[in-house]
Order: structure tokens, then sequence, then C-alpha cells
């Protein structure tokens, strides 16, 4: 019988068991090693942290194609199968992250010092401050296809089969830490923007699940990337 849309009881997007490895694997290279190793370069040619993103980001997504590549492939059908569906997903999903952005913002300033800004975002208009163009493309194109392999793709998949509540809970967990450890690392106080990422977190899954094709969170995730540097590049012009 033909579907005008997946049934989200029924998800079927799945990694075989060697590519849920590879992409469980790269994460502590991406988030761990490979800033480690660029880091650590002798000071004659010290590397800024946006040729560090974009040496990470690109190495990351040469990767997933190399590795994970026919799961790409084969997660693309599903995708425009349905696709009017899934863009009506990925927009209803925006507008739900708006509307929780929204009440989260309140929290959040009762919660922190007047001051306190996100660093994760601090961090993302300091480098489009000095190429906006590269960080963009790193945030709009690079990140989504990083990023959503792993997180949506291989951790959120693979517990999906096995109990749904958990698989939830654990990507929406490492997506939010995965943001702000290193910050929080150095200032507790920064913990507390975990509760920022937590609800995109859980759109992105919803997402993934919804469209039953990964091609719906990394689309939906380039969305949410590309409004969110286009307002932080006008929000640091406004205030230069």
């Amino acid at each position: 019988m033909n579907r005008t849309s997946p049934d989200p009881t029924l998800f079927t997007s799945r990694m075989t068991r060697g590519e849920t490895i590879a992409a469980l694997l790269y994460l502590p290279l991406h988030v761990w090693l490979l800033p480690t190793i660029l880091y650590s370069l002798p000071e004659i040619a010290p590397l800024s942290d946006l040729t560090v993103n974009i040496i990470v980001y690109i190495t990351g997504a040469v990767y997933m194609l190399v590795f994970l590549g026919r799961f790409l492939r084969r997660d693309f059908d599903p995708f425009c199968d349905h696709m009017g569906y899934c863009i009506l997903q990925i927009l209803v999903c925006y507008g739900m992250m708006l509307a929780f952005n929204l009440i989260l913002s309140g929290v959040l300033t009762l919660l922190l010092p007047a001051d306190s800004a996100n660093p994760n975002n601090s961090a993302v208009m300091e480098m489009a401050g000095v190429e906006y163009g590269k960080t963009a493309a790193l945030a709009i194109f690079l990140a989504p296809l990083v990023e959503e392999p792993v997180f949506r793709g291989a951790i959120f998949g693979t517990l999906r089969s096995r109990n749904r509540i958990l698989a939830y809970a654990v990507s929406m967990l490492i997506f939010a830490l995965y943001h702000v450890w290193g910050y929080a690392l150095q200032d507790p106080i920064y913990w507390l923007y975990l509760l920022q990422y937590l609800p995109v977190s859980w759109l992105l899954c919803r997402c993934y699940e919804r469209c039953d094709s990964i091609w719906g969170n990394i689309f939906f995730h380039m969305l949410v990337n590309a409004i969110s540097i286009s307002a932080l590049n006008a929000l640091s012009e406004l205030l230069a």
C-alpha cells in the first residue's frame, strides 16, 4: 500500500553494524584528538580557531562520505519519496524550536548573570567576524553532515530499536554536552547552557523519526544553523 508519509512507529532508518562502529569511532577523533593535535602544532605556525574548525569539519565530512556514504545514499531515497511531508516536518520542528527558545531565554535570564552569553555562540560570532563566508559554510553545510550521522544516525538510531525513551535521552544529553563541555570545564556556570541545546536536540531526533531518513534532520540542522548564524552576524554588526 502506498503511503503519503512514513510511519514513525515503524522507524526503519538503520546503519549497519560496521557503519555504526565507524560513526562512533569518529566521535572522540572529532571532539578531542584532532583538535588537540592541531592546537599542539609548533607556535611558529599557530592555527586560528576558524582554521582548526575548518580542518576538523572537512576531515569529518570526508570521513562520513567514505565510511558512511552508503548509509547517506540509502537514506536519501525515503526523503525523496516523502519530500513534501519531510519538508513540512522540518518547518514544524523549526517553529517548535522558536517557541521553546523563547521560553528558555526567559529561564536562562533568571538563572545566569546579566553579562553572561552562550560561549559557543560567542565563538561562532568571533569566527564570523574574521571570515563570515567560511564560518557560514562550516556551520550550514559541514557541521550537520558530520554531526547528524553520529548523534542521530549512530547513537539515536541504534538505541531507538531497543528503547525509544532512552534513545531520545542519551542522544539529547550527548549532543548538548558536545556543545558546552569544553567551556563548562573552565567555568561551571556554562553547564546551565545545556538547557539551551536540549529542545533542538529533541527536535532533531523527532525530525529524524518522523521523516525516517537522516536527511530530514540534516536539512533541519542546516536550516537552524543558517538562520542562527545570520542572526548572530546581524547582532555582531549591530553591536560593532
